[in-house]
């Protein structure tokens, strides 16, 4: 199945933040953007759906994110007749404000190095993957 293409913010060039500890990534560029989407949407399913991903995948990351913290960044509904949901928590929002900081930060430290090393790569026309 091939790959659906990433929105714009994700292709530009520069750092990509993963937040480790030990073995556990607590957050990276696809939590935080699924939990951006589940906190506009109201829906992890919704969420999935504008990433390309199935559900199962995004609840298993909100489930793997939820694990990694010492409150739950996102909350959950149980469906029925109205359906469910899912929200970030004020300690989500939170934790993902930090995050996007971080990225930026990152950014601007290394962009001149970025800058630099950007003139040793392949344009990204002839580029035949992004992955690795």
């Amino acid at each position: 199945m091939p790959k659906k293409k990433l929105p714009a913010k994700a292709e530009r060039h520069g750092p990509r933040l993963r937040v480790l500890f030990s073995e556990l990534t607590a957050l990276g560029p696809g939590r935080a953007e699924l939990m951006e989407r589940i906190a506009r949407t109201g829906s992890i399913s919704a969420a999935a759906r504008e990433m390309g991903m199935s559900y199962r995948r995004a609840w298993l990351l909100v489930e793997a994110s939820n694990a990694a913290f010492i409150e739950p960044l996102v909350a959950t509904s149980t469906g029925g007749s109205g359906g469910g949901g899912a929200q970030l928590t004020e300690f989500g929002m939170a934790i993902l404000a930090r995050y996007r900081a971080m990225e930026l930060k990152a950014a601007q430290a290394l962009a001149t190095d970025f800058a630099e090393f950007s003139k040793f790569m392949v344009p990204s026309s002839r580029s035949t993957s992004d992955e690795a």
